[in-house]
Parts: structure tokens; C-alpha cells; sequence
């Protein structure tokens, strides 16, 4: 059995648990846990919400740590950038859900949308930031140069990262503060609503490492055929100079 094969194999498998694990955080979050005393039904936006930020975090601190290894030399490689990017893009599609969830939750708690509060405009800064951050690896330039220039950038953006997760406590904010990862360690919500929060906590990490598996995948395909076409197109201009050198020797 190849390692390809045994490769495909177990992302099979993952593939495989992150759904029954997602179909068993639905219904614990939408059907057997309680009300919120306060909020209602609305928490159970809470659900999706929370673990796309903490992915969010996640996902730009792995960029952050591909980053950082791709700009020391000892550890240089292809693979930290692809990493970095890879982790980027899908921590980009977990901040858009934060921040779209939130809104929902807005909505339902607060009467509007949008307000122009220090987490939500941290986290809409931190969306942008990275955003940049994939445009800036889509631009034209040498893999070197490109890969160069990205980490830094990536290191630049997940500055605000932190600045996101302390807003609550460093300005006057209608966001709620943390829930369960206090400073006292005294969690805010237990029972059933904390054990459906844990699991999809623990959901959205299994689809982030599945996800971030076959970004990877694709994006050494990517490399490959741009480097087909590199030397395709240095084989034609060969091909184009050949006769006038040739012309000229003669």
C-alpha cells in the first residue's frame, strides 16, 4: 500500500468523522440543550459562533508559525509557506462566519446588525488584514519573492489577532465578556450547554485539520503546474532563439 493511498485513506476517515461529529453537535445544539435564562433560543447561536472565533485564532496563529519558519533560514521550506497560506484561507472562511453569526446574535440581543464596537471592529480589521494577506499572495512574483513577502505580511496581520481576543477587557464593549475561558476559570455556562460548546470546539478543529489537509494538496498541485508552465514557456523561448543563434554562427 502506497503512502498516497494510506494518506487519502485517512483523510477519508476524517472526512468521515467530522460529519457524524457535526450531525451530533446539531442536534445537541438546536434540539436538546436548554434555553438561555436571558437570551432564549439566540444562544444557541453561541454553537457556531464561539468555535469559529477560537478557529479563527487558531488559524492565523498556525499562518503566524508558518510564517516565522519560512523566515528563518535553518528552517526555510516550500511546505511552511504552503502551510501558512493554506491555514490562511480557511481561517479567513471562519472569521467571515464569526463575524456573520455574530451579526445574527446582534441582532437578536443587542436590536441592530452592526455597531461599530471594539471586538466586532477588531475582528471586521482582522477579516481585512487577511484578506490582504491572500491578495498579496496572489500577485505576481518570483515563488521565492512571493513566499518572502507573504510571511511577513502574515506575521504583520496576526498582530491583531491578540488585540481582537483583549478588546473586551481593554475598552468599554457591548460584547459580552468571555464565557468560558476566564481568568478565574469560573465558566459561565455548565451541564449540557458547556459539554455541546466543548464538542464543537473540538468539531471545528477536526474540519480545520481536514480542510487545511487538502488546501495542502492543492496547493502542490498549484506549484506544479506553474512550474510545467515556467519551463514550458523557457522551452518555447529556447525554441524561438535557437535558429537566430544558430543563423548567427553560421
Amino acid at each position: 500500500m502506497s503512502v498516497e493511498t494510506t494518506g487519502t485513506r485517512a483523510t477519508r476517515i476524517l472526512g468521515v468523522i467530522c460529519l457524524t461529529a457535526t450531525a451530533a453537535v446539531a442536534l445537541l445544539a438546536l434540539a436538546l440543550t436548554p434555553e438561555d435564562v436571558i437570551q432564549g433560543d439566540s444562544v444557541r447561536i453561541m454553537y457556531v459562533h464561539v468555535p469559529s472565533a477560537w478557529m479563527a485564532y487558531v488559524s492565523f496563529f498556525v499562518t503566524f508559525v508558518g510564517s516565522v519558519a519560512y523566515l528563518w533560514k535553518r528552517t526555510r521550506s516550500e511546505a511552511w509557506d504552503r502551510i501558512a497560506g493554506a491555514s490562511a484561507e480557511i481561517g479567513v472562511l471562519f472569521t467571515a462566519l464569526a463575524l456573520v453569526t455574530g451579526m445574527a446574535w446582534g441582532k437578536l440581543t443587542w436590536g441592530v446588525y452592526w455597531t461599530w464596537d471594539a471586538r466586532l471592529t477588531t475582528t471586521a480589521l482582522l477579516f481585512v488584514l487577511f484578506l490582504g494577506y491572500l491578495t498579496l499572495r496572489r500577485l505576481p512574483a518570483a515563488p521565492e519573492v512571493r513566499a518572502r513577502r507573504s510571511a511577513i505580511a502574515g506575521i504583520v496581520a496576526f498582530v491583531d489577532v491578540p488585540i481582537v481576543h483583549q478588546s473586551v477587557e481593554w475598552w468599554r464593549t457591548l460584547h459580552q465578556d468571555a464565557t468560558v475561558l476566564r481568568r478565574d476559570l469560573d465558566a459561565q455556562i455548565e451541564g449540557l450547554m458547556l459539554f455541546t460548546l466543548f464538542a464543537a470546539m473540538i468539531t471545528m478543529t477536526l474540519v480545520y485539520v481536514w480542510m487545511v489537509i487538502h488546501r495542502m494538496r492543492v496547493a502542490v498541485l498549484e506549484d506544479a503546474i506553474e512550474r510545467r508552465g515556467l519551463e514550458l514557456a523557457i522551452a518555447e523561448r529556447r525554441d524561438e532563439i535557437a535558429p537566430l543563434v544558430e543563423g548567427a554562427l553560421s
